[in-house]
């Protein structure tokens, strides 16, 4: 189908806009006096990309931060694995005609290689099958890698979305539709080999070498390890009663929701993003939740005391309970639990408890490699490259920080996708230094956070908007410069700072002084700080 969808003035550059063509919505955009027709919801949650932002030919999503580009419709960033449709457009004097196939979608798989054992007999095994190996698997055969890949679990999955299993999993609104990023059939028509449960016993580097718990042996040539992290245990009397949960796989949050549908009460440990998207989703679906936690603020640690209170009266407006300052010594029952005793011999009555306390990387099968004292974690250099012919991506890495040059490691999973694509590219011999900017979200009730940067300590958190209307930006600010920023709303405004972040022309912190700062303006008119 053909359709007239605007008149070329009615676009300046830079615009985006959404129009139909029949049925299916078309976002238009005009960059450097050309225009395009493309797919008009991300591929990571459908969100509507006209509310997003355009800048340096790059579209960036509203939600998640996946940005495309314009000319071709292919992925920049992740979330997100699939690429845009771009549909044939024409200009006929002023009228802008776009025509849309009849089996039209939004997106496209990215074009691939697969498998051709004759032309490439080198292994590459991915260890993990989070998003960031299953990111590093899609780069590797994008980039043109015909040899064996092999993408290793200890889980009976294939590779899923973890992040919405404690958001609407745990309402009950996905409970038989575990969010798979790929089908079966995308690893047998792409050539990638998923071993699930499988348990690795050693990885020995310098052998390259990977044992199994059954003895079985897989040699490689280049290695990803991209293992991920296990949910820390409390380790108090009663741990092992029954409902009694961590939250980090699908059969965790299957069994929550199945405690938590003949429940009542819930009492979740720790004040995690983990942990307090789990007290939402239980209060959400009717359960009595309280939230002990040893920290005086939830969320202080990351967002500071200010903005942390302000999620504790939200969470307790909606009936969530806290005991913060306190820890659990105890889970009291008989077969299941049915209380938790608290460090000052309070006892809180329960039909169910969800242990948030973070994760720990899993690398104890690791041999013979630099590990970081503290947590175990897997040290790379800028490449994210651990060892000859071994690197390192997503919760597992630690990985030098292209702004402050401090080494961290960061548990999220746009994070670990970005991880994936760039480890790949450098298995291939690439050498290209990690220097993408961090961004992660979470659901808090009504509010959507969307934080990017990074802030370990900080001297100042600057808030503009309002706070106590939910509405708001927070900028967290050392030696004047803004490490992060923190917002509900102001889509448009964070990607803005997103991108000065990226192409290094973010301004000092002095230009907060003014309020409202029109981060849209200093994007198209980039600033030295």
């Amino acid at each position: 189908m053909k359709a007239t969808v605007c008149q070329t003035h009615e676009l300046s550059n830079g615009d985006l806009r959404r129009v139909t063509v029949g049925d299916t919505p078309i976002l238009l955009a005009r960059f450097e006096d050309n225009f395009y027709a493309l797919g008009a919801v991300c591929s990571h949650s459908g969100a509507p990309l006209d509310q997003g932002l355009m800048h340096d030919g790059r579209i960036v999503c509203p939600w998640h931060m996946a940005s495309y580009a314009v000319q071709t419709g292919q992925q920049c960033e992740p979330p997100g694995l699939d690429d845009l449709t771009r549909y044939p457009l024409m200009v006929d004097g002023a009228n802008i005609i776009v025509e849309v196939p009849d089996d039209a979608s939004p997106h496209h798989i990215p074009a691939m290689t697969t498998h051709h054992p004759e032309t490439d007999g080198r292994v590459f095994a991915i260890l993990g099958a989070g998003i960031a190996g299953q990111s590093a698997a899609e780069t590797l055969r994008k980039e043109g890698f015909a040899g064996r890949i092999v993408m290793i679990t200890a889980d009976a999955e294939n590779p899923y979305k973890r992040t919405a299993l404690s958001k609407g999993y745990l309402q009950g609104n996905a409970v038989d539709d575990l969010p798979k990023l790929r089908s079966e059939s995308f690893f047998a028509a792409h050539g990638i080999e998923v071993w699930r449960d499988r348990l690795v016993t050693a990885v020995k580097p310098y052998e390259h070498s990977i044992t199994f718990a059954d003895g079985e042996v897989l040699n490689y040539h280049q290695l990803l390890l991209a293992s991920g992290g296990r949910a820390r245990q409390l380790q108090v009397p009663g741990a092992d009663l029954d409902n009694v949960f961590t939250l980090h796989k699908a059969e965790d949050a299957a069994q929550i929701l199945a405690s938590s549908q003949a429940a009542q009460r819930a009492v979740v440990i720790g004040s995690s993003f983990i942990a307090m998207e789990v007290a939402a989703s239980l209060s959400q679906s009717g359960l009595a939740v309280t939230v002990v936690s040893p920290e005086a603020v939830p969320f202080e640690k990351v967002f500071g005391s200010v903005i942390g209170h302000r999620l504790q009266v939200m969470h307790e407006e909606q009936g969530v309970e806290f005991r913060l300052g306190h820890k659990a010594t105890e889970f009291a029952g008989h077969q299941a639990v049915e209380a938790v005793m608290l460090d000052n011999g309070d006892r809180i009555p329960t039909d169910l408890v969800v242990v948030g306390i973070g994760i720990e990387p899993a690398t104890d099968f690791i041999e013979a490699m630099k590990l970081h004292p503290g947590d175990h974690s897997v040290v790379v250099d800028a490449y994210l490259r651990a060892a000859e012919s071994v690197f390192a991506a997503g919760d597992v890495a630690r990985y030098p920080d292209p702004r402050s040059g401090s080494e961290i490691r960061i548990e999220h999973w746009r994070l670990a996708a970005q991880h994936g694509r760039i480890a790949a590219r450098n298995m291939l011999g690439q050498a290209i230094p990690f220097k993408s900017v961090p961004f992660f979200w979470t659901k808090q009730f009504s509010m959507n956070l969307h934080y990017v940067g990074h802030a370990d300590t900080w001297d100042e958190v600057v808030i503009h908007g309002d706070l106590e209307a939910g509405q708001f930006m927070a900028f967290y600010i050392e030696a004047d410069q803004i490490l992060a920023a923190l917002a509900n709303g102001y889509t448009q405004e964070l990607i803005a700072i997103a991108e000065l972040m990226r192409l290094g022309d973010l301004p000092s912190a002095k230009v907060l002084q003014q309020e409202p700062v029109d981060w849209v303006r200093l994007l198209k008119l980039p600033v030295t700080a």
